[in-house]
């Protein structure tokens, strides 16, 4: 496999209860769980399918219950320092994972959390539409979305596109190598600063009244984006914020 700098590759669901976590989304995006050796340890591994897509980890003291996003890097040490130097802060040094591959975590400049990842087996190819259960787009909101473009262009070589969103003002895409890897969406100051990720599914109502049947919150209820697909903000019990989407035949997100 070949590494895709500037795709997202991974989440990880950090809470105080990763077996209740668990439980919520097997129920709800029909994911289960494996256990996979990462030195001493066992990772319990997200599977869509017989795809591995991210993680249930146990949250460190002080952190909030979130969805970890992991950036696809060349080099995990030169972007965590070109990332620091662009105004970020370290969260965690770059350090090895077995034999597994290498990372780190960043908060950007205006506030986000964010990981760094190389992995040591590439990442997943790019599809032309991603299957149900899949995530297929990241998002962030922030205060200042003008400050976290420059960021994310100067420390990880991003170009843009822009989308005008009316009252909202401008969505902007972030693309690398021909690719849409990401959004940077404006957000008011009582929306917490962080990167949303996106999951296909089958049907976006029928999940989210899912959700809700789980305990879960509608936080934006299901609305059609023309030419892409319908999408739903959802909040599962525990405070974790993703976003569900119906994609479009023949459409990425």
């Amino acid at each position: 496999m070949d590494h895709l700098p500037g795709k997202f590759v991974w989440f990880e669901h950090l809470s105080p209860d990763p077996a209740a976590a668990r439980g919520f989304y097997e129920r709800l995006l029909g994911w289960h769980v494996e256990l996979m050796p990462i030195g001493d340890e066992r990772y319990p591994l997200i599977m869509n399918g017989s795809d591995g897509i991210g993680g249930f980890v146990t949250a460190k003291a002080g952190e909030a219950t979130q969805w970890r996003s992991y950036l696809s890097v060349q080099d995990v040490d030169h972007s965590h320092r070109t990332a620091l130097a662009a105004g970020a802060k370290s969260l965690q040094a770059p350090a090895d994972f077995g034999a597994v591959g290498r990372g780190a975590t960043i908060t950007d400049p205006t506030g986000a959390v964010v990981s760094l990842w190389k992995s040591t087996q590439g990442d997943r190819p790019d599809v032309p539409q991603a299957p149900p259960g899949q995530w297929c787009w990241n998002e962030l909101w922030t205060g200042d979305a003008r400050r976290a473009l420059a960021f994310y262009e100067a420390a990880f070589g991003y170009g843009h596109d822009t989308m005008d969103m009316g009252e909202q003002g401008t969505y902007y895409m972030l693309a690398k190598g021909g690719q849409s890897r990401g959004g940077i969406m404006q957000c008011g100051d009582d929306m917490p600063t962080m990167w949303v990720p996106y999951v296909a599914v089958a049907d976006a109502d029928a999940t989210a009244d899912q959700a809700q049947a789980l305990k879960g919150t509608v936080m934006m209820p299901p609305a059609d984006i023309p030419g892409v697909g319908r999408f739903s903000v959802l909040m599962d019990p525990f405070g974790a914020t993703f976003a569900i989407i119906r994609l479009t035949p023949a459409s990425t997100a």
